[in-house]
């Protein structure tokens, strides 16, 4: 996996998802996706940069502030696919959620995102 693919899954799980600042997040999601990322999650599928930072805001502001992602294990790839592990939860406590995001990759940006949560 390179570096880029890498640097990309944590950018989305801690710049976009863990991010509670509205700007510091869109300037992170403009970077990072393409301009019609698809996600998808237990709730549906999602199109486009807004939407996915609406949802990450909705998800923020359901939970404490010092809830924060944090990664739970290596990052794996291979060629245009990507999946990383994570939890969520107060620091020092037992998480309240875990998942893996599995993204595909073009030209350098997330198109299609896909959160898994644990059972």
């Amino acid at each position: 996996m390179n570096e880029n693919a890498a640097a990309l899954m944590r950018a989305n799980l801690l710049e976009v998802f863990g991010e509670r600042d509205v700007e510091r997040r869109a300037q992170a999601a403009a970077r990072i996706y393409a301009d019609d990322v698809a996600f998808a999650d237990e709730d549906g599928v999602i199109t486009g940069r807004r939407a996915i930072t609406a949802r990450a805001q909705e998800l923020l502001d359901g939970v404490p502030a010092e809830f924060a992602f944090v990664e739970d294990g290596p990052i794996y790839g291979v060629g245009s696919r990507a999946a990383l592990a994570w939890r969520f939860g107060a620091p020092g406590a037992e998480p309240v959620a875990r998942g893996v995001d599995i993204a595909t990759i073009v030209d350098g940006r997330i198109s299609a995102l896909e959160t898994l949560l644990a059972g």
